[in-house]
């Protein structure tokens, strides 16, 4: 009896001095700008972190932080990465207008093509002529948003003519050039902001992909939504997934490994994926409630293609060797949209 109760007692230390060794799981502090209804947090965020824990046995997990629940505006997203206030962070490079020069040609009008096609040249073209504008982060994924559509509170536009003066919320720096190629007055703003410029008659109009529709209540606060027609997206951002060198460089190997192997081209077309659900889902929606869902006709579209065409030759101008990056972005979105 003696012995078996030595025995116990020494199996009870072992298990005690074990789970005593056993680390504490690295939490991830991850934050975002949209509610935890949004697409983003659902559809790629929350997987993404299950499938890091899972990977890691449990050695990393995340601590979600939706609707900046960190503090903070949404435009400040990536500083709060670099500096280490989250872990890792999903933002527009729009936000920060400056910050990506080089990466921005995917944001130019009529660019990109497929999402998923377009994602996997973003991320290629990254990785080969825009690295410097990551130097301080750790790049998990970059995709491109789906197509952007025209959301308008009081008026239905069908041409050039009809979009004159009106004021339009735009998603950036480009953006805000298209709109004022097309005789639009852009008024830029995040996401989070547009609902309550919508409701106040701010803007009469909205620039957004159909995701982003229902978390921001944009089909009850619009009439009218007009889609670009043709195989180029008349206007598409770009969207990162980084997280912070120094907490990346901290890990152990095999940690490390669980991110790398979460990360790159195959990841960002499968990010980009996510959404397209959720706009099929949001434009049906919108249809369901009554409002006028509708294309813009392909030849009208010619005509804005043209009318736009000003804003990719000032970018070529004004982006040190603004041509060769040009060529070669364009020919990644080519290459990658034949497959």
């Amino acid at each position: 009896m003696q012995l078996t109760r030595s025995a116990a007692l020494a199996a009870i230390a072992l298990s005690a001095t074990s789970a005593l060794a056993q680390p504490e799981p690295i939490v991830l502090k991850l934050a975002h700008s949209l509610p935890p209804v949004s697409a983003a947090h659902t559809r790629f965020i929350v997987p993404w972190c299950e499938r890091i824990e899972a990977e890691s046995n449990k050695r990393m997990t995340c601590q979600i932080y939706p609707a900046m629940s960190l503090g903070g505006a949404p435009a400040q997203l990536l500083q709060q990465a670099r500096d280490g206030i989250s872990d890792i962070t999903w933002t527009l490079p729009g936000w920060t207008p400056g910050r990506f020069p080089v990466s921005e040609v995917f944001e130019l009008p009529f660019f990109t093509t497929d999402r998923e096609a377009s994602s996997r040249a973003l991320w290629d073209f990254v990785s080969q002529d825009a690295t410097s504008e990551f130097a301080d982060v750790k790049p998990i994924a970059t995709w491109v948003t789906g197509p952007y559509v025209f959301h308008f509170r009081d008026k239905e536009v069908h041409t050039l003519d009809d979009l004159k003066g009106l004021k339009v919320r735009a998603p950036s720096r480009l953006g805000n050039k298209m709109l004022a190629a097309l005789g639009v007055t852009p008024v830029g703003m995040p996401v989070p902001q547009m609902p309550e410029a919508l409701s106040k008659g701010v803007i009469g109009g909205a620039l957004v992909p159909w995701e982003v529709v229902p978390p921001t209540k944009t089909h009850e606060l619009t009439r009218f939504h007009a889609e670009a027609a043709g195989e180029r997206t008349m206007l598409a951002s770009t969207m990162i997934f980084v997280m912070n060198r120094k907490k990346y460089d901290s890990l152990p190997p095999d940690l490390k490994k669980v991110i790398d192997d979460n990360s790159g081209r195959d990841t960002s077309a499968w990010i980009s994926a996510q959404f397209a659900p959720a706009d099929v889902a949001a434009r049906e929606m919108t249809v369901a409630r009554g409002n006028a869902v509708y294309a813009i006709s392909p030849d009208e579209m010619k005509k804005w293609d043209a009318a736009t065409r000003v804003v990719t030759e000032q970018w070529i101008h004004e982006v040190p060797d603004g041509q060769r990056h040009y060529d070669a972005a364009a020919a990644l979105v080519a290459r990658y949209s034949k497959q």
